[in-house]
């Protein structure tokens, strides 16, 4: 049995990464590999006192999704975090957590595994943290030859007297080292805009829209001067879908070809519309789930894992057939079709689908070559498309881990109740502590909502067409405002009110974006309905003491200067209405100005 580790050390960032491989390098099978955690390891503070660990809730379609939690440590208590099923990100768990220590110090950690891990935090004593993580369900031997990888395991190591430089120093790690490149170069993520807002009943989604609809979307879009930088096209685009059936864009997942009664010349006049306006074109997809009498289950049952009594059936991307013919089939989508950035949606949760494959004594065998399959089945998409951008979608943000982060970028980050703006506020706090990157929908242009669905990445979903249409003046100021504060979310962040109470609705929620290279950021403030007071106070961060900022009121076109030192000692916001919303620009002031 041969174990090999794969370190990753950066010179930019005090933070390391791993990977172990095992390898049966004999003739006969090994013994039994369980009870493996990639990272076992005691780390000293360098002092007494309170360990804290700040970690957040999964993604269910609730408005705490991604809730940040802060739990302080007890000797002898551990703290034990996994997903609720196969997806890694699901509900109960999510895979970055910040170890705060004594001695203004700690650990951000991170694991990249599309599964079920787990992760095991102990205060074993007044000045020592124990961390053990790896993936939960494994007990199996190696066949002769045979070799498999673990989860990977991300520590970056902080110093300081706010937990927020850890979280900071984490953002722009992600940013340099997990986060796309395309020529070398950091890939922003588009705003993005849909079909307008999906079809009528009984339709759903785009189970309607034909080649005709969608090109004369475009050009009311082009006309409008409202033009999104990507088109977004969901589910009901391929097979089965519009027909009889009245729609029913799930029943038809496993078709992958193009619905030819509704776009009799394939997807590509769609794209050609789309690229005459410069933007790009993005599709759904839902590989990895087949739906009875479907292409697939038709022509290569024998690449579906079924359970009894269930319509949804796992494309296994284990088996190295199914995974060559899924890559070659979506590659030629792609390519044919005109489809610059590709969507991949997971609509149900895998593990007991791998747990049905698994033979004695292989436990877990399933699920690493499913999640193998995954990584090798992007990988090859990003190899054969150098341009490709891939959306991470799985039932919302249900698949976010450090591999997936690498690879894609979660633009609808949860199903949680569509367009319900605080909800939305809530997501993006919870997010912010490690990703920059992620998006969600903007659905009206009022400045609260509006304001609500903002981040790195957005999707309007705009309707240009019937009574309920926004002016297209205020879509055409929403979309440059947009473009406008979108490089601020890719700065360091800082929560300025609490996480514990962020879901009701008789509170403030607010958050600051610093770009210190920049010397300016913004704060972004929501005073909900049945929020009481109309001012609070709060600080900002990451501003020079002794220096001098230029605070512009966007709402009512005032401008204040303060030094650095008041501000991050003592700061009131008001808003006097309800629900109603605060947005501030600052920079600091040179001395001629």
């Amino acid at each position: 049995l041969e174990v090999k580790c794969t370190v990753t050390s950066f010179t930019d960032f005090p933070a390391l990464e791993w990977v172990l491989n095992f390898s049966n390098t004999s003739g006969k099978n090994t013994p039994l590999i369980e009870k493996v955690a990639v990272v076992d390891n005691s780390f000293l503070a360098g002092g007494k006192g309170s360990f804290i660990l700040h970690h957040s809730r999964g993604s269910h379609a609730s408005r705490d999704d991604f809730q940040p939690i802060d739990e302080k440590m007890q000797i002898g208590k551990n703290i034990y975090m996994t997903p609720i099923g196969g997806r890694s990100s699901d509900n109960t768990a999510f895979p970055f957590f910040n170890i705060e220590m004594p001695s203004s110090q700690g650990i951000m950690c991170a694991v990249g595994w599309t599964g079920k891990w787990y992760a095991d935090v102990l205060q074993t004593r007044e000045d020592m943290v124990t961390l053990k993580a790896g993936m939960e369900r494994m007990k199996l031997f190696l066949y002769p030859k045979e070799e498999i990888r673990t989860p990977k395991i991300c520590l970056l190591f902080w110093k300081g007297e706010d937990r927020m430089i850890g979280h900071n120093q984490f953002r722009r790690f992600i940013l340099a080292h997990h986060s796309r490149k395309i020529n070398g170069q950091f890939a922003e993520y588009p705003l993005s805009g849909s079909f307008d807002y999906g079809d009528p009943a009984p339709c759903n989604e785009y189970d309607c829209l034909t080649e005709e609809f969608a090109v004369a979307l475009v050009k009311r879009y082009q006309q409008f001067k409202i033009l999104p930088e990507v088109f977004w096209l969901d589910a009901g685009w391929y097979t089965g879908c519009g027909g009889e059936k009245n729609g029913n864009w799930a029943a038809n997942v496993g078709n992958w070809s193009v619905a030819m009664d509704r776009f009799p010349h394939g997807l590509r006049p769609v794209a050609d519309a789309i690229h005459n306006t410069g933007s790009k074109f993005m599709v759904w997809f839902e590989p990895e789930r087949v739906r009875p009498e479907t292409q697939i289950d038709k022509e290569h049952p024998e690449w579906l894992i079924k359970l009894p009594k269930n319509d949804n059936y796992l494309f296994d991307l284990g088996n190295k057939d199914a995974l060559a013919w899924m890559i070659d089939h979506i590659s030629n989508l792609l390519k044919n079709e005109g489809i610059d950035y590709y969507r991949q949606d997971f609509n149900f949760d895998p593990m007991p689908y791998w747990i049905s494959k698994d033979k004695p004594g292989r436990i877990g065998i399933s699920e690493i070559r499913h999640i193998e399959g995954l990584y090798a089945y992007w990988d090859s998409l990003l190899n054969r498309f150098p341009n490709l951008l891939i959306d991470n979608c799985a039932s919302g943000g249900r698949r976010i881990d450090l591999e997936t982060t690498s690879r894609s970028a979660p633009l609808w980050r949860t199903d949680y109740q569509y367009g319900e703006p605080n909800g939305y506020q809530c997501h993006t706090y919870g997010l912010n502590f490690y990703l920059p990157i992620h998006g969600t929908a903007i659905y009206r242009t009022d400045s609260y909502t509006f304001r609500s669905g903002l981040g790195a990445a957005a999707v309007t979903n705009w309707e240009v067409t019937g009574k309920t249409s926004e002016p297209i003046p205020a879509l055409q100021k929403r979309i440059q405002d947009y473009k406008d504060l979108r490089p601020y979310f890719y700065g360091d962040y800082y929560p300025l009110t609490g996480a514990l109470n962020n879901t009701v609705d008789n509170v403030w929620l607010a958050y600051e974006l610093n770009r210190p290279e920049q010397n300016d950021g913004v704060v972004i403030a929501f005073r909900r309905e049945g929020a009481v007071n109309e001012s609070i106070s709060t600080r900002l961060f990451g501003l020079e003491d002794n220096a001098t900022y230029e605070l512009f009121y966007q709402d009512y076109g005032v401008k204040v200067r303060k030094t650095g030192h008041d501000l991050m000692n003592g700061f009131e916001m008001t808003i006097p209405q309800k629900p109603s919303s605060l947005l501030i620009k600052f920079h600091k002031v040179s001395e001629n100005e």
